[in-house]
């Protein structure tokens, strides 16, 4: 195949991103700029951008928020809505789509939720601030697949899988967490027609409707109604992802039939000088396209289609938007505080221990078996890297303080838990040999 110009320029581009530590690198980097900004001698101009006031609606019902509002409760339901996709694609097809599969990574991450949470609790017993106890709880899959891609090709495959599957498993526990426990007063009327939406994209998918627009115009108007409604909007990402198809039109053998069929119809037909083709080889693409069209489940198409987005768009954004936080040289006397006390111990040992005891548990009561050629040590190192619960955690600190010095030291305490799990994570798992892999 020939290539442009254009490609060979933008090559190195598309093979940075496919790569599975970059979205991780590109969070980090915004996290770093949002700390450098926020410290800087021009650190008002961080405040005051995200403080750029935006409004969407008509007349009455117009929404007028400050830009960290719409990334936070807008953008992240984007975001949610993707964690909903991949949540049925795995209930469907992957990790998650058998109780043999799925009882390790899902019974590891409740560990990995409860021990935490007990953790904040104790530190926090009878304060304010004891409200945050789900801020601990979740495991940021981007940051914590980067780092393990980080740790060397000898870790085996199916360690990876098991991360993926703890951590997808930990976000179904957020999302619950968050639309049962983090959602304040309820309006009732624009709940009702958010739901009754919910129903029409089911009915829509029994009837077999395939188009994405469908999905995705209904589901903004449903994110809209559950924002008047005060349940959190990123729930309408997730509720409205388990509405989106997840079956082909056609099956494997007729894909491959038919596209031989009409690879051999493109072979044989008139052909003409130049570059333009006939109207049969155009006719027999357009047919080709279809058939494409009809072997891809939208779940999928859509999934693809939004992660990059998701990816290297709205995770940068949230994560220079809320990261940013003032570091005095008091920084560590600072952490003796229970809200960073209770994240911090919380995240590095509490993930650790859920994670890694629990999962000893069900392998101990031969209930589950450690994943393909993994051992207790690659076990250790996941559980390390656990703790690294940034995006997610930072997510929750929004939603269960609103006041600023209790958001800054629950910051204070994800960044340096992050930053102690994602070290220790990598350096224990380096330190593998490749042959330690085959060792039970």
């Amino acid at each position: 195949m020939t290539r442009s110009p254009i490609d060979q320029l933008l090559k190195p581009v598309s093979k940075f991103i496919h790569q599975e530590y970059t979205s991780g690198i590109v969070l980090f980097a915004c996290v770093v700029i949002a700390l450098v900004w926020a410290n800087a001698p021009w650190s008002d101009s961080y405040h005051h951008l995200w403080e750029t006031r935006f409004s969407i609606g008509i007349e009455q019902q117009r929404f007028v928020q400050p830009l960290h509002v719409w990334i936070n409760d807008g953008l992240m339901a984007l975001f949610f809505f993707v964690i909903g996709l991949e949540l049925k694609r795995e209930f469907i097809a992957g990790e998650l789509s058998t109780l043999r599969k799925a009882a390790l990574p899902m019974v590891g991450a409740l560990g990995g939720m409860l021990v935490p949470a007990l953790i904040f609790v104790a530190f926090n017993k009878g304060l304010p601030s004891s409200h945050g106890w789900g801020i601990p709880m979740a495991t940021d899959i981007a940051f914590a697949l980067g780092l393990l891609s980080m740790a060397g090709k000898h870790i085996p495959g199916s360690v990876k899988t098991f991360l993926s599957a703890l951590a997808v498993a930990d976000d179904l526990g957020a999302v619950l967490v968050i639309a049962l426990f983090y959602t304040q007063t309820i309006a009732l009327v624009p709940l009702a027609i958010g739901l009754v939406l919910l129903i029409v994209l089911w009915i829509g998918n029994r009837l077999g409707i395939r188009d994405t627009i469908f999905y995705l115009v209904i589901g903004i108007i449903i994110w809209y109604f559950f924002l008047l409604s005060g349940v959190h909007a990123t729930i309408a990402g997730v509720l409205v992802a388990f509405m989106i198809p997840a079956r082909t039109k056609i099956n494997e053998q007729e894909f491959v039939e038919n596209t031989r069929k009409y690879a051999t119809n493109f072979e044989q037909a008139h052909r003409q000088d130049g570059s333009l083709m006939t109207w049969e080889q155009h006719r027999t693409i357009s047919n080709i396209k279809q058939l494409c069209l009809d072997a891809e489940t939208p779940l999928q198409k859509i999934e693809n289609a939004l992660h990059p987005w998701v990816a290297f768009v709205i995770m940068p954004l949230f994560a220079l938007a809320n990261a940013g936080m003032p570091i005095g040289s008091d920084f560590f006397r600072s952490l003796s505080n229970p809200v960073s006390l209770g994240v911090s111990v919380g995240l590095v040992l509490g993930k650790f221990i859920g994670v890694l005891v629990f999962t000893w548990i069900m392998v101990r009561l031969g209930w589950a078996a450690l994943p393909h050629k993994a051992n207790w040590k690659h076990i250790i190192g996941v559980a390390l890297l656990a703790g690294v619960g940034f995006t997610m955690s930072l997510f929750i600190t929004g939603l269960a303080f609103t006041d600023m010095k209790m958001i800054d030291e629950a910051k204070y305490g994800i960044l340096l838990a992050s930053l102690i799990s994602g070290i220790a994570g990598v350096f224990f798992l380096k330190k593998l040999s490749p042959a330690s892999k085959e060792a039970s």
